[in-house]
């Protein structure tokens, strides 16, 4: 069976499934509480590349953000090229043939540890550098991600051999929170950073703290995160960064598809044009089923995945009426961790990408092809 064509609702615009959907009306109000916390405390936000990197949507972030954050050579590019404001450079590692790129796109360049540092110190001795410090503790619940597991790789641990090489830096940066919705964990762990770095931190001009701060989460004390973060500023003298990514685009961009065929096998299983191995990975990574709203109704459906993985299960959902061939599903939260991660396994083809502008108009940004694969190989 033929992918389904179908007709978005808001305007009269033919978009074949799957594709992602991303919604400005849904992304606006976590770029207004990113501005809104920028102007109390005096932070300033940069989006973070490794999490959400679809271009199309940057121009309309920048209004409210200050600029965008890398892991890599071809994120600070991209940065560079497409996110107004500042662009900061970061990576675990660079390599020799990537430096020279990587300060000609940076406005500041952070090291993750003093061997890199010292290794491109005269490469970089006219750029404003910034070292990544470990501080120990962290909020992941996965040892997948957790910055903080037992002998991460993951920034400088060591006070004193920080402040040893703390005259080539004026910046650092502690990325140790991962979804953290609770203010008391950030304040708790903020405060440890501050007992056990402070000497150093006092002769920095500003310091990074990253992502994973849930502060766009509903009912998230945003008042107490603003003093919170100003006062850490006035105590140090130092310009504070935030790295949002998640916080950023939360619930702004959906993944939609369509049943192909439905089956019966001890559960009501039904087969979409999509794969989450492909189109969703990091819930199969991390064991977690993607969202469908609203999740009710007395028919228990198994929505499953085109790839020939047989693990390729998008979840148990329930709805009112059985599922057949030819009905639409959406996936919510569809940006964070997603877009990015997209592949070409199985050959399944890659979700189009979709915009729904802020009047209701939606307008295709981007389709990928059979040539598309091909290119992605040799």
């Amino acid at each position: 069976m033929d992918q389904a064509v179908v007709t978005d609702p808001q305007k009269d615009l033919a978009v074949q499934t799957p594709y992602y959907l991303i919604d400005k009306s849904r992304l606006l109000p976590n770029l207004e509480k990113i501005a809104w916390l920028r102007a109390e405390s005096g932070v300033k936000c940069l989006l973070a590349l490794k999490c959400f990197a679809t271009w199309s949507v940057f121009d309309f972030m920048a209004e409210y953000m200050d600029g965008s954050t890398s892991s890599s050579l071809y994120e600070v590019r991209l940065g560079r090229e497409k996110f107004p404001g500042e662009t900061h450079a970061y990576s675990v590692a660079y390599a020799d043939h990537e430096i020279d790129q990587v300060l000609e796109c940076s406005d500041k360049i952070i090291f993750n540890s003093i061997g890199q540092l010292t290794k491109f110190r005269e490469k970089s001795r006219d750029h404003i550098r910034g070292l990544r410090v470990n501080p120990g503790v962290s909020t992941s619940g996965f040892d997948l991600a957790d910055p903080a597991r037992p002998f991460s790789r993951l920034g400088e641990h060591d006070p004193a051999a920080i402040e040893a090489v703390s005259d080539q830096i004026s910046g650092l940066m502690f990325h140790n929170n991962c979804e953290n919705d609770s203010f008391e964990r950030f304040d708790e762990m903020l405060t440890l950073i501050e007992h056990r770095f402070g000497n150093v931190i006092h002769k920095m001009e500003w310091v990074s703290l990253g992502g994973g701060i849930h502060f766009t989460g509903q009912d998230y004390p945003l008042e107490r995160l603003a003093a919170r973060l100003k006062a850490f500023a006035e105590t140090f003298g130092i310009q504070v960064y935030l790295e949002p990514g998640e916080a950023a685009i939360t619930g702004a961009a959906t993944l939609e598809v369509t049943v192909l065929d439905t089956m019966h096998n001890g559960k009501n299983l039904a087969i979409v044009d999509s794969s989450i191995e492909a189109h969703m990975l990091d819930l199969l990574i991390y064991r977690e089923p993607a969202k469908i709203s609203p999740d009710s109704g007395k028919e228990e459906w198994m929505i499953c995945g085109k790839s020939c993985l047989a693990g390729d299960i998008f979840g148990e959902f329930r709805f009112d009426a059985p599922l057949k061939a030819g009905d639409r599903l959406s996936f919510q939260d569809a940006a964070g961790y997603t877009m990015v991660k997209k592949n070409w396994f199985n050959g399944v083809k890659m979700p189009s990408i979709a915009i729904r502008e802020l009047d209701g108009r939606t307008r295709m940004v981007r389709d990928f092809n059979y040539d598309d694969f091909a290119a992605a190989l040799s």
